[in-house]
């Protein structure tokens, strides 16, 4: 089936077009009814499955799909058995262009057919990629290609292009709220993003708050080069600084208004750092943790505590958040403190 074939009307007779289509059984149930990105809002784009007599059809520059109207499972009925159905994975990620799944190793053998039926539900993708976790101190993606052959894509969130390598560094949708709640803080600000990644925090906070300095510091050489294209991409090269190497050494000290620890795994480790970029005079800190649940806001909040007192300084907690839950029995959370 052609996912991007439409025919273009008029206003006035897309519902006696669209009658005529669904009798004919032409009319594509996976795309949307869209105004005309080449004629304007007087004329609509009828999604079909094929050329229809008497009607010019045209490719679709960018259609809209129904995108939760597929069924994986259905999709693979007839290729899967109905004992191991269940398996078939439920949820996945888009990233861009890319569509990154996790399979159950007990229908490994069938990861391909995945990825093809995949592939079939988001046509304009053109990879797909499967995820088996994370390891190391740089967070690196454990991922293998199933189908295609690029793994770099552009991915747009909150309004900011992000390109990245999905082999090569992590992109957690799962944080969208806590990116979005960052890009409207620290107007005017000057802030130091420790864990800058690719700049999942820096850029959105760079292109909607508006601060008047960021440091961003990145240890992963990889990520690194993400960060500087992405801060490229998104015009903010007047108020990011990007900076490559250990937090431990190139966090400054007494000039931030406000310092995230974005990440988390071994944070706590470098919380005096974060606690010492505070100017004097105060500001707020963002602290990223995964939690055990019977612990999920006491244990952050007491190292937050502890490591201020060390530096001879006071905390006030302002609040804390469920990020998402990370691992069973265990939560990424964050703690907002204003050290001072």
């Amino acid at each position: 089936m052609n996912h991007r074939k439409a025919v273009i009307v008029p206003v006035s007779k897309v519902e006696a077009v669209r009658e005529e289509l669904l009798s004919k059984d032409m009319l594509d149930h996976y795309r949307k009814i869209k105004a005309s990105s080449t004629l304007g809002k007087g004329f609509l784009e009828i999604p079909v499955t094929g050329g229809v007599a008497g009607m010019e059809t045209i490719e679709q520059p960018d259609p809209e799909y129904y995108i939760r109207q597929y069924s994986l499972r259905d999709l693979l009925q007839d290729t899967i058995p109905e004992k191991d159905l269940a398996l078939v994975p439920s949820g996945w990620h888009v990233l861009g262009k890319i569509v990154i799944v996790s399979i159950d190793e007990r229908i490994g053998e069938y990861r391909r057919d995945i990825a093809r039926k995949l592939l079939e539900i988001y046509p304009q993708c053109h990879t797909v990629i499967q995820d088996r976790g994370i390891e190391g101190q740089f967070r690196q993606p454990q991922r293998e290609i199933l189908l295609g052959t690029s793994t770099e894509t552009m991915h747009k969130e909150n309004g900011c292009l992000f390109r990245l390598d999905a082999t090569k560094v992590m992109f957690s949708k799962g944080n969208l709220y806590e990116k979005k709640l960052m890009s409207t803080v620290g107007s005017g600000e000057l802030i130091v993003d420790m864990f800058a990644g690719i700049g999942y925090f820096t850029i959105p906070m760079a292109v909607h708050a508006k601060p008047a300095k960021i440091y961003a510091i990145e240890i992963n050489p990889e990520s690194f080069v993400y960060l500087q294209e992405n801060i490229r991409l998104n015009k903010v090269g007047h108020i990011v600084e990007a900076m490559n190497g250990d937090c431990a050494v190139l966090t400054p000290q007494g000039i931030a208004d406000r310092v995230l620890m974005g990440y988390v795994g071994t944070t706590h480790e470098y919380l005096e750092y974060g606690i010492r970029a505070i100017k004097n005079t105060g500001g707020m800190l963002h602290y990223h943790e995964t939690t055990p649940e019977k612990l999920i806001f006491e244990r952050p909040v007491s190292r937050i505590r502890e490591a201020a007192l060390r530096e001879g300084r006071q905390v006030e907690i302002r609040d804390c958040r469920k990020v998402k839950k990370y691992s069973p029995g265990v939560w990424h959370v964050v703690v907002d403190a204003w050290v001072y």
